[in-house]
């Protein structure tokens, strides 16, 4: 049984720029909500690959750690109606999850977890596009969507 931080909630963030409005929007939440905050792009996360063959690679280790967590807080700019590359990485990993058969319990102990959605971009929305993609991955696993906050950015 995974041990849960005494912190309740995990912010998974990843952004073109380090110092940018992710980063400033992710830092007002975790001030509001007392989040512990993972910038993907500290870590070294490769392309799913069938073979499984991850050299160096820091994704089984930071999923152990965020699978004690009961809320995770996605947090992304949008690009093109999409997500960064760091992040795109990180939700293909969790496939590795789903095809191990010794991981699959792991990945179960979703069902129980919540996740919001914080992203920004330079329009006053956030495209459906960009939004459907972490909703129907994440209800796919089993996790209850909570909330969804945009920030207009500049």
């Amino acid at each position: 049984m995974q041990e849960k931080s005494a912190h309740n909630i995990a912010i998974i963030y990843s952004s073109g720029r380090k110092n940018g409005n992710t980063t400033a929007q992710v830092n007002a939440y975790s001030k509001q909500q007392s989040g512990i905050v993972f910038c993907l792009d500290d870590y070294v996360i490769s392309p799913y690959r069938y073979d499984k063959q991850y050299h160096n690679d820091d994704f089984y280790n930071l999923f152990e750690v965020l699978l004690r967590y009961e809320h995770w807080v996605i947090a992304s700019p949008i690009y093109w109606y999409n997500t960064t590359p760091q992040m795109k990485a990180f939700m293909d990993r969790i496939t590795d999850y789903m095809d191990d058969e010794a991981l699959q319990p792991k990945l179960r102990a979703l069902r129980q977890k919540q996740f919001s959605l914080l992203s920004n971009a330079a329009s006053p929305s956030a495209p459906d596009a960009f939004i459907d993609m972490f909703k129907h991955t994440f209800n796919y696993l089993g996790m209850t969507f909570k909330a969804h906050s945009h920030v207009q950015a500049s």
